[in-house]
């Protein structure tokens, strides 16, 4: 088979068919993890937004090209009304959510989705993607809409006051619709929606609710989008798995291990969605290149053939993980990935 671009190769996999190798992507590097790999000096810092596209153009397209990566992304999510704790190296991560009552509700100020300046940055990726597959990541809604609200609110609201996790949902819902509908139309290749909505061991509500609370909503939002999309969640989905299959996605990731059995996943459902993943994050941090090596190789003859398959980490790179790991990573996806699978 011809080589083919970046582009051409994710999008053959997304429509489930077999393309020259297997692509490899990702959806986020973090700062500190690109500073060591490229070199490129200053202190050890990590994203400082959980919200906005964390690099420039130029910064993403060097990074992509380092890993070899077959995409580019560009990030604009919704605030989150939660409280952003600093860990190592200044990585933030969301604390006590802020909306305890419909009064707080006042404080949901999100970007007016009908305002040309939201778009100008994704527009320069966009125009400068080049033969590099361009994903648009953002947000549906549930995730921020309990986080915001926090565990407890949340859970207890869903029996007492359906009506407040409602209100809330809604708010981000919509700026979700007016948002896919818009960037849809500037050029990107593949729109992804990032709502964790599991542990490993299982979802982080029932199934009913899943039917009856989010999934129409995800229907709302998909019938904006027109690009080949790609569901992100971490955790155990299994019970959720009809469900997002019937709102037509191309994608699913990252099949987290050890809550996700990807090969199962692929055999049940590879005649209806793409899987991606599933790089366990603790071998990329804690293990040798031989056992990311092995792992890739793994991953390449149990889901690689056939097609249908992205190879990412199980999340994304985090600035904890062993530079080395991550570079036997993109070394080995070099190495096994061609196809017919030889791994």
């Amino acid at each position: 088979m011809a080589d083919m671009t970046s582009r051409e190769r994710v999008a053959a996999a997304l429509r489930r068919e077999q393309p020259d190798r297997v692509p490899h992507c990702e959806l986020g590097v973090d700062r500190a993890l690109a500073q060591q790999l490229l070199q490129w000096g200053g202190p050890l810092s990590q994203r400082d937004d959980l919200e906005q596209n964390p690099y420039t153009l130029e910064e993403e397209k060097a990074i992509a090209s380092f890993l070899k990566l077959d995409n580019i992304h560009y990030v604009l999510r919704a605030p989150v009304y939660a409280r952003k704790l600093p860990g190592q190296d200044g990585r933030l991560f969301y604390g006590e959510g802020m909306i305890r009552a419909r009064a707080d509700m006042d404080m949901i100020q999100l970007p007016d989705p009908t305002d040309e300046r939201l778009y100008e940055g994704a527009k320069r990726f966009v125009d400068g993607k080049e033969d590099y597959s361009c994903w648009f990541v953002t947000r549906v809604g549930i995730f921020p809409t309990m986080l915001g609200m926090g565990t407890e609110t949340f859970s207890v609201s869903l029996y007492e006051d359906l009506g407040f996790v409602e209100a809330v949902l809604d708010r981000y819902v919509d700026w979700a619709e007016a948002v896919a509908e818009r960037v849809c139309s500037l050029g990107f290749d593949v729109f992804v929606s990032t709502d964790d909505m599991a542990f490993k061991s299982g979802p982080f509500f029932s199934p009913q609710v899943f039917h009856d609370l989010v999934l129409p909503r995800f229907r709302r939002v998909g019938r904006r989008v027109s690009l080949p999309w790609v569901i992100h969640s971490d955790g155990n989905l299994m019970p959720f798995m009809e469900g997002l299959l019937s709102l037509g996605i191309a994608g699913l990731h990252p099949n987290e291990k050890g809550a996700m059995d990807i090969v199962e996943g692929k055999r049940r459902y590879g005649d209806r969605i793409c899987v991606l993943g599933n790089l366990d994050l603790n071998i990329l941090g804690l293990g040798t290149p031989q056992e990311v090596e092995d792992e890739v190789r793994w991953l390449m003859r149990n889901v690689g053939p056939g097609g249908g398959y992205i190879i990412t980490s199980g999340n994304s790179l985090a600035g904890y993980l062993d530079p080395t790991n991550v570079v036997a990573f993109t070394e080995a996806v070099e190495r096994y990935g061609g196809y017919p699978i030889r791994a």
